[in-house]
């Protein structure tokens, strides 16, 4: 099991590296100049040079690019900002902080976000998938894929409006949406994401419910199964011990693709609640041309769905130990 996890460690320190290379590449080789948009319209040559120079973008892209590199691990002197201690991502072109310290400063009211919908969308997803595949062809079932195939549909931005307009403004079920740390009153903190953890998780509830009903079906028209049901175990056994273990594998994949997703930024949910998290950051560093933080963002969205990725390897390695060999 360790060296299994070592190679996917190692293979995934491979891919973000490449990542990194390929985002970097992209965003600093861009028509747009960030020197020539901080220079001002009123810019000379000679203070062009030096606004590249305090921004560090003064060498050729490989150049560059080793020195962000070096900076992740040995920290990197800035002529404009000073020392920025490893990791370093850099500095904000737009308020001159470091990349990472805003990112972390972000990154709670995101990962808050993302673990609260998860929680919401496995409990009724997953659930109502297995409901659905128990009630198979009954009128429970037919409502529950009605549902699911409506919900689905949905847009966050329109169901965000309208949940905040009935069940906050209309209604006051619901306190409107705000970010509240845990640390300070874990009660505002819920009760301040309960309607973007709603919102967000509807998609993903939907889906969840199809696709549970489906993988659940196939699970138990499985022989084992029915071999099972043959030798007299009681339906519960059935249903937990064979049926779902054996759906369990796809369920897992996505669920390890989807909350990496969302660690990397719900950009809409955000903003549609106006919440300070990763994916608004990202939104505003396009519209400033803040290449830092725009690769930061990236980086990070990256580095959560290849860790996620690697979880979910684990997760398989100790169900089915054949993974193992891969």
């Amino acid at each position: 099991m360790l060296r299994f996890l070592i190679r996917r460690t190692l293979g995934a320190a491979v891919i973000l590296l490449i990542i990194s290379a390929l985002v970097f590449v992209l965003f600093y080789a861009a028509p747009r100049d960030p020197a020539r948009i901080a220079c001002g319209k009123v810019c000379t040559p000679e203070t062009l040079a030096l606004v590249k120079k305090n921004l560090g973008i003064d060498h050729s892209l490989p150049v560059q690019y080793w020195d962000w590199l070096k900076g992740m691990f040995v920290g990197r002197d800035y002529a404009s900002f000073g020392h920025c201690d490893a990791p370093c991502l850099g500095y904000s072109f737009q308020n001159r902080e470091p990349v990472l310290a805003t990112i972390e400063d972000r990154f709670p009211t995101t990962l808050s976000l993302a673990l609260g919908s998860a929680v919401v969308f496995l409990i009724f997803g997953v659930g109502t998938g297995m409901l659905a595949a128990v009630k198979q062809g009954k009128p429970l079932d037919k409502i529950a894929s009605s549902a699911s195939l409506i919900a689905s549909s949905m847009q966050i931005y329109v169901v965000g409006v309208l949940a905040t307009y009935f069940l906050v403004d209309q209604w006051h079920l619901l306190d409107r949406a705000n970010y509240t740390p845990f640390t300070d009153d874990p009660g505002k903190w819920f009760t301040g994401l309960l309607v973007p953890w709603l919102v967000l998780s509807l998609i993903f509830t939907a889906n969840y419910t199809r696709m549970t009903r489906s993988q659940m079906v196939e699970s138990l028209s499985e022989d084992y199964v029915r071999t099972a049901r043959a030798k007299g175990l009681s339906r519960r056994t059935v249903f937990f011990r064979f049926a779902w273990r054996g759906a369990m594998g796809p369920i897992i994949t996505i669920f390890g693709l989807d909350l990496g997703v969302l660690l990397g930024g719900a950009i809409i949910t955000e903003s549609t609640f106006s919440l300070q998290g990763i994916g608004r950051l990202s939104v505003k560093a396009v519209g400033t041309n803040d290449l830092p933080m725009l690769l930061g963002v990236v980086l990070v969205a990256a580095a959560a769905i290849v860790i996620f990725n690697i979880i979910v390897d684990a997760v398989y390695a100790l169900i089915d130990p054949r993974v193992r060999l891969a």
